[in-house]
């Protein structure tokens, strides 16, 4: 009986001990100190930024259905007193939006498609195919993440133009396909796969294609899903090549042809119309994002721990 009350009274004591070390804990959470310290460190910095980085998205969207004398005024105000489509309509007849929104669709899926295919066989050959010069490679595409774009312009201009490439979609298309960060960015997620996955496929006759579409493809998709995602948003906005490769309006995207739009309306009361095709040029990245950011942290997540 005594061994029973002792149970009992060690299990009393430890029981007031967690008391004493939560309501000690609860006193140190809320304290001045550390709810100072939680404000200044977190959320201000995360408030801040969120408004600094939606607060012109808002007030774009917003401006884009507002008519000329809500824009242009001493007392601006954030929403429409009222609210009118007639920016969005003024865009489509001043440039051609569907022919526009349709080569930005085809660049945007054929490119893509491209570079995650090559991204995918390139990566797999870096970890998992054993040849020569393979660290080569590996630092050449290393090198190519350092180097801008910038550098490459004149001499793809004078390629794609002695091809016949110039005012073409797969002029636009051609000079982009190679994929420096996403050959990176799955050969490290490559690298923290268990091998014995290959071997024991490797034992039942599976080749190198096979390998790579039924178990490396399955197991990283999220990775290769956030790639996906960064290639669609860098084609999308595009601008300075599909710019200097075109001077037809019929074969420009949509960033080049909101750029057209700007030159056609160079006077104050034309803010709303150029609201509105940011707009357009914006909203389907950001509807994409809305769906799929999931995929964008596990995938960088996965990516860039081994």
């Amino acid at each position: 009986m005594s061994l029973l009350d002792n149970r009992r009274s060690r299990r009393s004591k430890e029981r007031e001990v967690q008391r004493i070390i939560s309501r000690s804990e609860r006193k140190r959470a809320f304290s001045k100190q550390n709810l100072l310290a939680t404000l200044t460190t977190g959320y201000v910095p995360m408030i801040l930024a969120i408004l600094v980085i939606a607060l012109p998205l808002l007030w774009m969207a917003s401006s884009s259905f507002k008519p000329v004398s809500e824009i242009v005024t001493l007392h601006p105000s954030f929403l429409p007193h009222s609210p009118t489509g007639t920016n969005y309509a003024q865009v489509a007849d001043r440039v051609p939006l569907e022919r526009l929104f349709m080569n930005s669709v085809i660049v945007t899926a054929v490119g893509t498609l491209i570079k995650l295919t090559l991204a995918i066989t390139s990566a797999y050959a870096l970890v998992f195919i054993d040849f020569k010069y393979r660290n080569v490679v590996f630092m050449a595409i290393l090198v190519a993440l350092m180097v801008p774009p910038e550098a490459a312009l004149l001499p793809n201009y004078m390629t794609i133009s002695a091809l016949g490439g110039r005012n073409t979609l797969w002029g636009i298309i051609l000079p982009g396909l190679g994929t420096a960060f996403g050959t990176f960015l799955l050969r490290q997620q490559y690298k923290t796969l268990p091998i014995e996955l290959l071997e024991a496929a490797e034992l039942d006759g599976a080749g190198h294609w096979r390998k790579l579409w039924q178990i490396v493809v399955p197991v990283t998709t999220p990775t290769i899903a956030t790639v996906g995602l960064i290639t669609v948003v860098s084609e999308w906005n595009a601008f300075l090549w599909p710019l200097v490769i075109t001077d037809q309006a019929r074969m420009m995207t949509l960033p080049v042809g909101l750029n057209m739009l700007q030159s056609i309306e160079t006077n104050t009361g034309s803010y709303g119309i150029l609201m509105a095709g940011a707009v357009l040029v914006i909203l389907p990245v950001l509807v994409l994002f809305a769906f799929l950011q999931r995929y964008i942290v596990a995938g960088l997540t996965q990516g860039a721990v081994k």
